[in-house]
Protein backbone atom coordinates (compact mmCIF):
# COMPACT_ATOMS: atom_id res chain seq x y z
CA UNK A 1 0.00 0.00 0.00
CA UNK A 2 1.27 3.57 -1.13
CA UNK A 3 -0.09 6.53 0.42
CA UNK A 4 -0.35 9.99 -1.80
CA UNK A 5 -0.32 13.43 -1.21
CA UNK A 6 0.79 17.02 -2.20
CA UNK A 7 2.90 17.01 1.18
CA UNK A 8 4.77 13.62 0.69
CA UNK A 9 5.71 14.78 -2.94
CA UNK A 10 7.25 18.11 -1.72
CA UNK A 11 10.61 18.84 -2.73
CA UNK A 12 11.23 20.30 0.69
CA UNK A 13 10.09 17.39 3.17
CA UNK A 14 12.08 14.68 0.15
CA UNK A 15 14.70 17.20 0.72
CA UNK A 16 14.62 16.14 5.09
CA UNK A 17 14.55 12.48 3.91
CA UNK A 18 17.05 12.41 1.52
CA UNK A 19 19.40 13.92 4.15
CA UNK A 20 19.02 11.48 6.54
CA UNK A 21 19.04 8.42 4.21
CA UNK A 22 22.29 10.11 2.65
CA UNK A 23 24.41 9.38 6.08
CA UNK A 24 23.15 5.97 6.08
CA UNK A 25 19.94 6.11 8.08
CA UNK A 26 16.58 5.49 8.40
CA UNK A 27 13.71 7.62 7.61
CA UNK A 28 10.28 6.85 7.86
CA UNK A 29 6.99 8.89 7.76
CA UNK A 30 4.87 7.92 11.02
CA UNK A 31 1.93 8.69 13.16
CA UNK A 32 -0.74 11.28 12.15
CA UNK A 33 0.53 12.10 8.89
CA UNK A 34 0.24 8.75 7.55
CA UNK A 35 -3.16 7.73 8.92
CA UNK A 36 -4.79 10.62 7.88
CA UNK A 37 -3.42 10.58 4.32
CA UNK A 38 -4.92 6.63 4.53
CA UNK A 39 -8.17 8.21 5.33
CA UNK A 40 -8.23 11.03 2.75
CA UNK A 41 -8.39 13.29 5.92
CA UNK A 42 -5.92 16.41 5.34
CA UNK A 43 -2.34 16.67 6.67
CA UNK A 44 -0.80 19.37 9.02
CA UNK A 45 2.05 17.76 10.81
CA UNK A 46 4.76 15.84 9.57
CA UNK A 47 6.87 13.78 12.11
CA UNK A 48 9.85 11.79 11.06
CA UNK A 49 11.20 8.60 12.88
CA UNK A 50 14.83 7.54 12.57
CA UNK A 51 17.44 5.49 13.78
CA UNK A 52 19.71 8.44 13.88
CA UNK A 53 20.23 10.08 17.17
CA UNK A 54 19.41 14.01 17.88
CA UNK A 55 22.93 14.90 17.67
CA UNK A 56 23.73 13.49 14.47
CA UNK A 57 20.65 14.83 13.16
CA UNK A 58 21.17 18.31 14.20
CA UNK A 59 24.69 17.24 12.06
CA UNK A 60 23.26 16.28 9.44
CA UNK A 61 21.00 19.37 9.11
CA UNK A 62 23.73 21.98 9.27
CA UNK A 63 25.63 20.26 6.71
CA UNK A 64 22.53 20.39 4.62
CA UNK A 65 22.52 24.11 5.11
CA UNK A 66 18.46 23.72 6.85
CA UNK A 67 18.06 25.17 10.41
CA UNK A 68 17.68 22.71 13.01
CA UNK A 69 15.71 23.68 16.47
CA UNK A 70 16.07 20.67 19.68
CA UNK A 71 12.60 21.07 20.40
CA UNK A 72 12.55 18.41 22.55
CA UNK A 73 15.74 16.85 22.12
CA UNK A 74 15.32 15.04 25.72
CA UNK A 75 12.64 12.82 24.47
CA UNK A 76 14.89 12.71 21.30
CA UNK A 77 12.73 15.02 19.07
CA UNK A 78 14.69 18.07 16.63
CA UNK A 79 12.83 20.22 14.39
CA UNK A 80 14.41 20.28 11.00
CA UNK A 81 13.26 23.10 8.94
CA UNK A 82 13.33 22.92 5.37
CA UNK A 83 11.63 25.43 3.29
CA UNK A 84 10.18 27.30 5.88
CA UNK A 85 8.27 23.82 6.73
CA UNK A 86 8.92 22.46 10.01
CA UNK A 87 9.68 18.61 10.23
CA UNK A 88 9.51 16.75 13.83
CA UNK A 89 11.92 14.24 13.07
CA UNK A 90 12.24 11.56 16.55
CA UNK A 91 14.88 8.82 17.27
CA UNK A 92 13.27 5.58 17.31
CA UNK A 93 12.31 4.92 20.66
CA UNK A 94 11.48 2.00 23.30
CA UNK A 95 10.56 1.99 27.04
CA UNK A 96 12.58 0.75 29.75
CA UNK A 97 10.60 2.16 32.65
CA UNK A 98 7.40 3.61 32.52
CA UNK A 99 5.48 5.77 35.70
CA UNK A 100 2.17 7.04 34.87
CA UNK A 101 2.85 10.27 33.13
CA UNK A 102 6.59 9.77 32.21
CA UNK A 103 8.89 7.38 30.86
CA UNK A 104 12.94 6.30 31.06
CA UNK A 105 13.26 5.59 27.42
CA UNK A 106 16.05 4.08 25.40
CA UNK A 107 17.03 4.80 22.05
CA UNK A 108 16.71 2.11 19.31
CA UNK A 109 17.29 1.28 15.81
CA UNK A 110 14.27 -1.24 15.55
CA UNK A 111 11.19 0.26 13.85
CA UNK A 112 8.91 -2.18 15.47
CA UNK A 113 10.49 -1.43 19.09
CA UNK A 114 9.36 2.36 18.34
CA UNK A 115 6.31 1.16 17.06
CA UNK A 116 5.20 -0.67 20.56
CA UNK A 117 6.07 2.26 22.51
CA UNK A 118 2.72 4.07 20.88
CA UNK A 119 -0.62 4.34 22.01
CA UNK A 120 -3.35 2.82 19.33
CA UNK A 121 -2.46 0.54 16.68
CA UNK A 122 -3.36 3.16 14.03
CA UNK A 123 -1.13 5.45 15.01
CA UNK A 124 1.86 2.63 14.46
CA UNK A 125 1.78 3.22 11.04
CA UNK A 126 4.72 4.24 8.97
CA UNK A 127 5.83 5.13 5.23
CA UNK A 128 8.76 5.28 3.58
CA UNK A 129 9.55 8.67 1.63
CA UNK A 130 7.97 7.49 -1.63
CA UNK A 131 4.53 6.54 0.65
CA UNK A 132 5.06 2.59 0.53
CA UNK A 133 3.41 1.82 3.80
CA UNK A 134 4.88 -0.09 6.62
CA UNK A 135 2.83 -1.44 9.17
CA UNK A 136 5.05 -3.83 12.00
CA UNK A 137 2.04 -4.16 14.13
CA UNK A 138 -0.52 -4.59 11.50
CA UNK A 139 -2.74 -1.76 12.32
CA UNK A 140 -3.93 -1.31 9.21
CA UNK A 141 -7.16 -3.49 9.32
CA UNK A 142 -7.73 -1.72 12.20
CA UNK A 143 -7.10 2.00 10.36
CA UNK A 144 -9.41 -0.16 7.54
CA UNK A 145 -12.54 -0.72 10.22
CA UNK A 146 -12.48 2.25 11.74
CA UNK A 147 -11.39 0.55 14.80
CA UNK A 148 -9.40 2.08 17.78
CA UNK A 149 -7.46 -0.33 19.47
CA UNK A 150 -5.01 -0.42 22.18
CA UNK A 151 -1.37 -1.55 20.93
CA UNK A 152 -0.93 -5.14 23.27
CA UNK A 153 -1.78 -5.15 26.68
CA UNK A 154 -4.24 -1.69 27.01
CA UNK A 155 -3.73 -1.63 30.80
CA UNK A 156 0.26 -1.02 30.32
CA UNK A 157 -0.38 1.18 27.63
CA UNK A 158 -2.82 3.30 30.16
CA UNK A 159 -0.47 2.71 32.90
CA UNK A 160 2.13 4.08 30.69
CA UNK A 161 0.38 8.00 30.54
CA UNK A 162 -3.11 8.34 31.61
CA UNK A 163 -3.86 11.11 29.10
CA UNK A 164 -4.21 7.71 26.89
CA UNK A 165 -7.60 7.58 28.76
CA UNK A 166 -9.12 10.36 27.46
CA UNK A 167 -7.12 9.87 23.35
CA UNK A 168 -9.03 7.01 23.87
CA UNK A 169 -12.19 8.73 23.55
CA UNK A 170 -10.62 11.14 21.19
CA UNK A 171 -9.45 8.86 18.66
CA UNK A 172 -12.67 6.85 18.72
CA UNK A 173 -14.49 10.39 18.02
CA UNK A 174 -13.12 11.19 15.18
CA UNK A 175 -12.05 8.10 13.27
CA UNK A 176 -13.72 5.56 14.91
CA UNK A 177 -16.93 3.35 13.71
CA UNK A 178 -19.85 4.78 16.21
CA UNK A 179 -22.02 1.51 14.66
CA UNK A 180 -19.33 -0.66 16.18
CA UNK A 181 -18.83 0.95 19.31
CA UNK A 182 -15.49 1.15 21.21
CA UNK A 183 -12.83 -1.10 21.62
CA UNK A 184 -14.38 -3.49 24.38
CA UNK A 185 -11.03 -4.62 26.07
CA UNK A 186 -9.70 -0.73 25.77
CA UNK A 187 -12.95 0.03 27.40
CA UNK A 188 -12.46 -2.22 30.55
CA UNK A 189 -8.70 -1.03 30.63
CA UNK A 190 -10.29 2.86 30.72
CA UNK A 191 -12.78 1.61 33.62
CA UNK A 192 -10.31 -0.06 35.76
CA UNK A 193 -7.54 3.07 35.29
CA UNK A 194 -10.14 6.06 35.86
CA UNK A 195 -7.91 7.33 39.30
CA UNK A 196 -5.18 7.74 37.09
CA UNK A 197 -6.65 10.82 35.54
CA UNK A 198 -6.53 12.86 39.02
CA UNK A 199 -2.46 13.10 38.64
CA UNK A 200 -2.86 14.60 35.09
CA UNK A 201 -1.96 17.81 34.72
CA UNK A 202 -5.16 20.18 34.14
CA UNK A 203 -3.67 21.96 31.25
CA UNK A 204 -3.32 18.14 29.53
CA UNK A 205 -6.85 17.26 30.36
CA UNK A 206 -7.96 20.85 29.26
CA UNK A 207 -6.67 20.32 25.77
CA UNK A 208 -7.94 16.70 25.39
CA UNK A 209 -11.34 17.58 26.15
CA UNK A 210 -11.66 21.06 23.96
CA UNK A 211 -10.01 18.47 21.04
CA UNK A 212 -12.61 15.53 22.00
CA UNK A 213 -14.90 18.17 21.80
CA UNK A 214 -14.16 19.96 18.74
CA UNK A 215 -14.63 16.21 16.54
CA UNK A 216 -18.02 16.44 14.09
CA UNK A 217 -19.92 14.21 17.08
CA UNK A 218 -18.26 13.69 20.16
CA UNK A 219 -21.67 12.29 21.89
CA UNK A 220 -21.06 8.34 21.76
CA UNK A 221 -17.87 9.17 23.13
CA UNK A 222 -18.58 11.10 25.88
CA UNK A 223 -21.76 9.02 26.85
CA UNK A 224 -18.83 6.17 27.01
CA UNK A 225 -17.02 8.29 29.18
CA UNK A 226 -19.86 8.32 31.26
CA UNK A 227 -20.32 4.54 31.80
CA UNK A 228 -17.09 4.54 32.54
CA UNK A 229 -16.50 7.26 34.98
CA UNK A 230 -14.11 9.09 33.03
CA UNK A 231 -16.66 11.55 32.57
CA UNK A 232 -17.38 12.23 36.18
CA UNK A 233 -13.64 11.75 36.77
CA UNK A 234 -12.57 15.24 35.20
CA UNK A 235 -15.51 16.95 34.83
CA UNK A 236 -17.92 16.47 38.39
CA UNK A 237 -21.22 17.50 37.60
CA UNK A 238 -21.35 16.88 34.25
CA UNK A 239 -24.41 15.69 32.17
CA UNK A 240 -24.25 14.49 28.64
CA UNK A 241 -27.75 14.51 27.99
CA UNK A 242 -28.10 17.52 26.22
CA UNK A 243 -25.15 16.48 23.82
CA UNK A 244 -26.73 14.27 21.37
CA UNK A 245 -29.47 16.67 20.31
CA UNK A 246 -27.24 19.50 20.30
CA UNK A 247 -25.27 17.66 17.61
CA UNK A 248 -27.97 17.08 15.78
CA UNK A 249 -29.10 20.18 15.61
CA UNK A 250 -25.58 21.80 14.64
CA UNK A 251 -25.45 19.21 11.91
CA UNK A 252 -28.92 19.76 10.76
CA UNK A 253 -28.43 23.48 10.65
CA UNK A 254 -25.20 23.26 8.60
CA UNK A 255 -23.36 24.87 12.23
CA UNK A 256 -19.28 23.95 12.94
CA UNK A 257 -19.11 22.40 16.09
CA UNK A 258 -17.94 24.50 18.97
CA UNK A 259 -16.19 23.11 22.30
CA UNK A 260 -16.99 25.98 24.44
CA UNK A 261 -20.79 25.43 23.11
CA UNK A 262 -20.93 21.71 23.80
CA UNK A 263 -18.79 22.26 26.97
CA UNK A 264 -21.84 24.31 27.94
CA UNK A 265 -24.66 21.62 27.14
CA UNK A 266 -22.34 19.26 29.75
CA UNK A 267 -22.22 21.85 32.85
CA UNK A 268 -20.43 20.53 35.35
CA UNK A 269 -18.47 22.24 38.55
CA UNK A 270 -15.77 24.61 37.60
CA UNK A 271 -15.53 23.74 34.21
CA UNK A 272 -12.72 26.38 33.67
CA UNK A 273 -10.45 25.73 36.55
CA UNK A 274 -10.44 22.37 36.22
CA UNK A 275 -9.78 22.44 32.60
CA UNK A 276 -7.47 25.61 32.94
CA UNK A 277 -9.42 27.57 29.93
CA UNK A 278 -7.87 30.22 28.76
CA UNK A 279 -9.83 33.89 29.95
CA UNK A 280 -11.54 34.44 26.18
CA UNK A 281 -12.56 30.53 26.93
CA UNK A 282 -13.88 31.06 30.11
CA UNK A 283 -15.64 34.32 29.55
CA UNK A 284 -17.25 32.84 26.36
CA UNK A 285 -18.08 29.79 28.50
CA UNK A 286 -19.78 31.63 31.11
CA UNK A 287 -22.11 33.89 29.01
CA UNK A 288 -23.01 30.61 26.95
CA UNK A 289 -24.00 28.94 30.66
CA UNK A 290 -25.60 31.78 32.30
CA UNK A 291 -27.87 32.78 28.92
CA UNK A 292 -29.05 29.47 28.38
CA UNK A 293 -31.60 29.34 31.20
CA UNK A 294 -32.52 32.76 30.68
CA UNK A 295 -35.54 33.89 28.33
CA UNK A 296 -33.81 36.62 26.34
CA UNK A 297 -35.32 36.77 22.42
CA UNK A 298 -33.21 36.34 19.69
CA UNK A 299 -32.83 39.56 18.35
CA UNK A 300 -31.76 40.71 21.90
CA UNK A 301 -29.21 38.35 21.90
CA UNK A 302 -27.44 38.88 18.64
CA UNK A 303 -27.40 42.84 19.62
CA UNK A 304 -26.14 42.65 22.61
CA UNK A 305 -23.55 39.28 22.34
CA UNK A 306 -23.23 39.06 18.46
CA UNK A 307 -24.89 36.68 16.10
CA UNK A 308 -22.22 33.82 16.35
CA UNK A 309 -22.87 33.89 20.55
CA UNK A 310 -26.76 34.31 19.87
CA UNK A 311 -26.98 31.07 18.31
CA UNK A 312 -24.82 29.27 20.45
CA UNK A 313 -27.08 30.03 23.19
CA UNK A 314 -29.88 29.29 21.17
CA UNK A 315 -28.97 26.15 20.23
CA UNK A 316 -27.86 25.26 24.06
CA UNK A 317 -31.55 26.39 24.80
CA UNK A 318 -33.67 24.09 22.54
CA UNK A 319 -31.64 21.17 23.61
CA UNK A 320 -32.30 21.84 26.77
CA UNK A 321 -35.78 21.42 26.47
CA UNK A 322 -35.35 18.84 24.23
CA UNK A 323 -36.26 20.63 20.94
CA UNK A 324 -34.65 20.86 17.39
CA UNK A 325 -33.20 24.55 16.85
CA UNK A 326 -35.17 26.38 14.19
CA UNK A 327 -32.58 27.70 12.02
CA UNK A 328 -35.21 31.06 10.92
CA UNK A 329 -34.31 32.35 14.63
CA UNK A 330 -30.90 32.98 12.62
CA UNK A 331 -32.58 36.12 10.85
CA UNK A 332 -33.78 37.78 14.22
CA UNK A 333 -30.62 37.35 16.15
CA UNK A 334 -28.73 38.81 12.28
CA UNK A 335 -31.17 41.50 12.82
CA UNK A 336 -30.32 42.27 16.19
CA UNK A 337 -26.22 41.77 15.48
CA UNK A 338 -26.80 44.45 12.97
CA UNK A 339 -28.73 46.93 14.89
CA UNK A 340 -27.14 50.34 16.48
CA UNK A 341 -28.42 52.08 19.33
CA UNK A 342 -29.41 55.90 18.13
CA UNK A 343 -28.51 57.44 21.70
CA UNK A 344 -25.20 58.33 23.45
CA UNK A 345 -24.74 59.45 27.14
CA UNK A 346 -24.57 63.45 25.74
CA UNK A 347 -27.72 63.09 24.28
CA UNK A 348 -29.51 62.79 27.39
CA UNK A 349 -27.07 65.57 29.73
CA UNK A 350 -27.75 67.43 31.36
CA UNK A 351 -30.66 66.90 32.56
CA UNK A 352 -29.41 63.08 33.44
CA UNK A 353 -26.17 62.59 35.30
CA UNK A 354 -24.27 60.26 37.27
CA UNK A 355 -26.20 56.96 38.03
CA UNK A 356 -29.71 58.39 37.06
CA UNK A 357 -28.57 58.75 33.17
CA UNK A 358 -26.99 55.31 33.07
CA UNK A 359 -30.74 54.07 34.30
CA UNK A 360 -32.57 56.36 31.72
CA UNK A 361 -30.28 54.91 28.98
CA UNK A 362 -30.56 51.57 30.04
CA UNK A 363 -34.74 52.20 29.81
CA UNK A 364 -34.39 54.20 26.41
CA UNK A 365 -32.32 50.76 25.15
CA UNK A 366 -34.78 49.07 25.84
CA UNK A 367 -37.44 50.38 24.85
CA UNK A 368 -35.69 50.84 21.41
CA UNK A 369 -35.05 46.87 21.83
CA UNK A 370 -38.98 46.06 22.54
CA UNK A 371 -39.46 48.05 19.09
CA UNK A 372 -38.10 45.80 16.98
CA UNK A 373 -35.00 48.17 16.71
CA UNK A 374 -37.55 50.15 14.84
CA UNK A 375 -37.62 54.40 17.57
CA UNK A 376 -35.32 56.42 16.04
CA UNK A 377 -33.45 58.91 18.01
CA UNK A 378 -36.16 61.79 17.72
CA UNK A 379 -38.56 59.15 19.18
CA UNK A 380 -36.86 58.40 22.36
CA UNK A 381 -35.92 61.58 22.86
CA UNK A 382 -39.63 62.72 22.58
Amino acid sequence: MRIEGNWIDREETQTVCRMIEASGYQAYFVGGCVRNALLGVPVHDIDIATDALPQHVIEMAKAAGLKSVPTGIEHGTVTVISGHIPHEVTTFRQDVETFGRHAVVAYSSDVAQDARRRDFTMNALYARRDGVVVDPLDGLPDLENRHVRFIDDPDQRIREDYLRILRFFRFHALYGDPGQGLDAEGLAAVAAHVEGLAGLSRERVGAEMVKLLAAPDPAPSVAAMRATGVLNAVLPGADDRMLALLVHSESDAGIDPCPMRRLAALGGEDVAIRLRLSKAQSKRLALLRAEMREMTPAAELGYRYGAEAAVDILLLRDAAIERVYDPSQRQLVERGAMASFPLVARDLMPNYTGPALGARLDELEQRWIASGFTLTRDDLLD
